[in-house]
């Protein structure tokens, strides 16, 4: 990365990031669609190794497909993160196979239902925090748990806006980013010492599903894509900046990666 870039400022200079990605080994979960789906074709475009899971094997063996078509390096695996089971077989498989796992990318969620917290229903509750924390912390845990010996890795999580304010009908997805936000913050102190780095990035209005779901009066074609989303990951997990380790970012803050 540039020496340029300020250490008290959160942002960092987009440069050649090819051989400092290529070779990696790199975990996504939610990688059927989406940003997860441009993430995993962009990591492999640059070299990296790497493993995804999803919840549908449809979507999943689909991505899969396409970039060993383009000549990448990846592994999928049907897995539904709020089972550790899964996700510990997941882990074990890809240490197994490539030595290691060099970065994560916690992109796997759910919006669950836009309802406000007097009607909202609890089994739709319980499914979002299963998923979107539970899960995270299953597959955090476990990946960090390898990297910790190494001492090094980086561990990247998208969050929302809606994670730092709530706001009315949001329910259990608001409530599941807070404990997102939090959750990283704890790891970043608790890891810093192994040489491990740990952000947060809010990639704001996205053209997705979830996106389409959650505003469907929206028009998507005013949204950027999620390949924006995943230029901005590339570049953050390629960042050597100190300041932003434990630091939860909007993708607007990092204008000049994006140039």
């Amino acid at each position: 990365m540039s020496s340029d870039c300020s250490p008290t400022e959160v942002r960092i200079c987009y440069v050649a990031m090819m051989d400092e990605i290529k070779g990696k080994v790199v975990l996504i979960t939610g990688g059927g669609r989406g940003i997860g789906r441009a993430a995993v074709s962009l990591f492999c475009e640059h070299g990296a190794k790497v493993a995804f899971c999803a919840r549908s094997e449809g979507e999943g063996l689909g991505v899969k497909k396409e970039v060993e078509a383009a000549g990448g390096d990846v592994l999928f695996h049907r897995v539904d993160i709020a089972s550790q089971r899964d996700v510990n077989r997941m882990t074990n498989q890809v240490v197994s196979k490539w030595g290691g796992i060099d970065l994560l990318i916690n992109n796997a969620g759910v919006l669950g239902s836009k309802s406000k917290i007097a009607t909202y229903p609890p089994e739709a509750w319980d499914e979002v925090i299963r998923i979107n924390v539970n899960g995270t912390f299953y597959v955090t845990q476990a990946v960090v748990r390898e990297m910790i010996p190494k001492r090094s890795g980086t561990i990247l999580s998208i969050t929302s806006s809606v994670g730092r304010k709530g706001r009315a009908t949001w329910g259990a997805y608001s409530v599941s980013k807070f404990a997102l936000e939090g959750m990283m913050q704890c790891l970043a102190e608790e890891v810093d010492q192994f040489g491990i780095r740990v952000i947060t990035l809010n990639p704001e209005a996205t053209r997705t599903k979830m996106r389409a779901k959650a505003y469907p009066e929206e028009d998507p074609s005013t949204l950027k894509g999620s390949e924006v989303v995943a230029k901005a990951l590339l570049a953050l997990a390629s960042a050597s900046n100190p300041s932003l380790q434990g630091q939860s970012v909007n993708i607007s803050d990092l204008s000049e990666v994006l140039k």
